[in-house]
């Protein structure tokens, strides 16, 4: 059962082509900042530039106003996730108002975990991100904070969500692939507000967007 789980890798460059948390959005040529389209009507904020096998997953999500917005609903309008070509990306310059940016970026680096299945609750499959997750605090040892290292997963499967949340493509409306999971972050300053729940990333890559919603 192995996930690749996501892992903080220090500081990065704003603009770098690599995984990364905070910094600028790399797009395409001509792409405009997206605004929220729930009840502010501000730019939202860039979260995550994660290279995957097909493309750049961009994810952003509003901050002008925490709770006003339903930031955590994939249909809310207040989060966008774009699928964008590998190459010919450039960095973007963010509005002048609203919250566009993180305070601090953090690098990414991805290690492939492969867990022994604990014993859990009778009858109760094991999650493959939550054992992942679990045991990278154990291995290769033990130290104090290790867990939040972990920044998410890319691929495998959504971790506890119920199938009536799945998403669907904001686009086409048709059935979305889960890409990534999403952890706050390892301190204040480079964590991305979650409400403190594990953020979940889909795409449908025809459309080149995707959804995004918090558990």
């Amino acid at each position: 059962m192995q996930t690749t789980l996501m892992i903080y890798d220090g500081t990065a460059a704003p603009d770098s082509d690599v995984p990364r948390t905070g910094g600028v959005p790399l797009a395409p040529e001509g792409f405009t900042w997206p605004m929220c389209d729930d009840c502010c009507g501000g730019p939202l904020q860039f979260f995550a530039h994660l290279p995957v096998e097909y493309g750049v997953l961009s994810v952003f999500v509003c901050q002008n106003d925490p709770g006003a917005c339903e930031m955590w609903d994939a249909t809310s309008g207040a989060n966008r996730v774009f699928v964008f070509p590998s190459e010919g990306l450039v960095p973007m310059a963010p509005p002048a108002e609203g919250m566009t940016l993180l305070p601090a970026v953090s690098g990414v680096t991805t290690r492939v975990v492969t867990p022994e299945p604990d014993d859990g609750d009778e009858g109760v499959p094991p999650d493959a991100y939550d054992l992942a997750r679990s045991g990278w605090a154990r291995e290769p040892g033990e130290r104090f904070g290790k867990q939040r290292e972990v920044l998410g997963s890319l691929g495998g499967s959504p971790s506890y969500l119920e199938d009536d949340r799945l998403p669907a493509c904001p686009s086409c409306s048709g059935a979305t692939e889960f890409a990534a999971h999403l952890e706050e972050g390892i301190d204040a300053r480079s964590a991305m507000n979650l409400g403190g729940q594990l953020g979940y990333v889909f795409v449908c890559r025809p459309c080149s967007k995707g959804a995004f919603l918090t558990d």
